[in-house]
């Protein structure tokens, strides 16, 4: 039976006295991959945040029971130093999270998302899309228990955008548990096994991906 690695209880988050979410329930188990749509401003990015414990639910419950080396998250911003190599940056963070120095683990991370040839630019003449392809491998290279991908197609091309759905499933496959905020939702939802729907400040929507229909009307509107 699949551990569940994510559970929110009523949980609810304000910015001063404006809500952003209201009483909202998630699990979210081992092996699973959780898509999180919703129009802008719905509360995607904070629901990410408030899993990967960056900020507090103003009511309610998030445990994941993980330590934070087993947490795998990618933000809006990269993360990444702009004057060491590709292959500086992943040795870094492997150190950062405890992992004993292995370039050959490095090495295959870079080759995961296409930058073998790039391992030794550094990271700041990167495009957005090869930025986004390193901040992947930082993740990938740590192998973690739960990832947290808040829009990480954003400046991919189509042929890595496809790297990125097979790379979430394998890691699924692996026994990762993932939560997905995407704005693509045609193309995303077959590489899902669940959706969330974010509207009006709560779920609309919690269910498998097989039986969400975004169809007819654009995400803003039937979200």
């Amino acid at each position: 039976m699949a551990e569940t690695v994510v559970r929110l209880r009523r949980v609810s988050r304000f910015f001063g006295e404006r809500p952003v979410l209201r009483n909202i329930d998630l699990d979210v188990a081992s092996g699973q991959v959780l898509l999180v749509v919703g129009p802008n401003g719905a509360g995607k990015s904070t629901l990410l945040r408030m899993v990967a414990g960056l900020m507090p639910p103003s009511e309610g419950e998030v445990e994941t029971g993980l330590a934070p080396g087993e947490i795998g998250y990618i933000g809006h911003r990269t993360l990444l130093y702009p004057k060491m190599t590709a292959r500086a940056n992943l040795a870094f963070w492997q150190a950062l999270f405890g992992f004993p120095r292995d370039g050959a683990a490095v090495d295959a991370a870079l080759a995961r998302v296409g930058l073998s040839r790039f391992a030794d630019e550094e990271a700041g003449i990167f495009s957005r899309g090869m930025s986004q392809r390193l901040s992947l491998a930082r993740v990938f290279l740590t192998a973690p228990r739960l990832l947290l991908l808040d829009e990480p197609a954003s400046g991919l091309d189509p042929s890595s955008a496809g790297m990125l759905r097979r790379e979430i499933r394998d890691a699924a496959a692996s026994g990762a548990a993932v939560v997905w905020v995407s704005h693509n939702i045609l193309a995303d939802l077959p590489a899902c096994d669940r959706v969330l729907c974010l509207r009006d400040r709560k779920a609309a929507y919690d269910g498998p991906a097989g039986d969400f229909d975004p169809s007819g009307l654009a995400l803003e509107a039937t979200c």
